[in-house]
């Protein structure tokens, strides 16, 4: 791995810990059975789902991915503070947490997602991820990135939405990391907008305070283990809180627009609470509104 790449401090021996209730071993394990068959299940799907329409599409994309939370025992809630745009090209940026984070992301936002190359040979998941839509990038070679920066703004120039992690890395969610300016460039040379979004897991009854350590997908964690902490882990809430978006038109450098996107989505949670309203949970592909399901 190169050297310029960023590396988060978190390991799962001092962050991936849940300190909460607990499930039995027999219910964790319906609920991973029921989650990984679901996953399964999408997997299944996508060369008949790529065959629908832009419209039917994304709203079984949406459905699938708010799913597969509840599968797991994660409860989501989803609040909007700014519509969605009508059209054109749009980024969307993320804190970076958990595996989770991919799902919750397409149940609000679904679009192209910005993964480095090896994700391409995986198993099952590189091919699923490559039928998807996925911009896979090298990141290990500083190079190859103007490649990237190109490929990034092309798509969002067709109008795609496109939905990168700029950490560069999953933290556990007590603190972040910077966020990389490349795909910022891309925004900017494409004249597309910046979504931020951020994401918070938290145990229950708590709106704030510490970060639940059991999502935390970090280091050299196996996706096993990190999956049977999530099943075993009662009450997880995970929060997704939509931003308003931030004009890419040119004017502020990639440097400054990452960190405007960055200062929005880390933003304390407490702060946002006020602009929010509650609605009904099959509302979830609505804007400007607060979604629990």
């Amino acid at each position: 791995m190169s050297v310029w790449l960023p590396v988060a401090p978190c390991t799962p021996d001092s962050c991936a810990r849940h300190t909460g209730a607990v499930r039995a071993p027999l219910p964790a394990a319906v609920l991973l059975l029921a989650g990984c068959a679901l996953v399964l299940l999408g997997v299944a799907c996508v060369p008949l789902v790529r065959l629908l329409g832009a419209a039917p599409r994304g709203r079984l994309t949406r459905r699938w991915a708010r799913a597969v939370p509840r599968a797991f025992g994660v409860r989501v809630t989803v609040r909007r503070h700014a519509p969605e745009p009508a059209a054109g090209g749009e980024l969307v940026v993320a804190n970076h947490i958990s595996w989770l984070d991919i799902p919750l992301i397409a149940s609000v936002l679904p679009g192209r997602m910005v993964a480095k190359s090896e994700i391409r040979r995986w198993p099952l998941l590189g091919p699923l991820a490559a039928l998807g839509g996925t911009l896979f990038i090298e990141r290990d070679r500083l190079r190859a990135l103007p490649a990237a920066v190109r490929t990034v703004a092309a798509a969002l120039r067709s109008g795609s939405r496109v939905v990168a992690f700029p950490e560069g890395s999953t933290w556990c969610g007590r603190n972040g990391g910077a966020f990389r300016p490349a795909v910022f460039q891309a925004a900017i040379d494409a004249g597309a907008t910046v979504r931020p979004v951020r994401i918070a897991y938290r145990t229950a009854g708590r709106r704030s305070g510490p970060a639940a350590g059991a999502v935390a997908f970090v280091g050299s964690d196996p996706l096993a283990a990190s999956l049977w902490r999530v099943v075993r882990a009662a009450g997880l809430t995970a929060q997704v809180d939509v931003l308003a978006p931030i004009p890419a038109d040119g004017e502020d450098g990639r440097r400054t627009l990452a960190r405007r996107a960055r200062a929005a989505v880390l933003e304390p949670v407490d702060v946002l609470l006020p602009r929010q309203t509650a609605v009904a949970s099959d509302r979830a592909n609505r804007p400007a509104e607060s979604v629990h399901h």
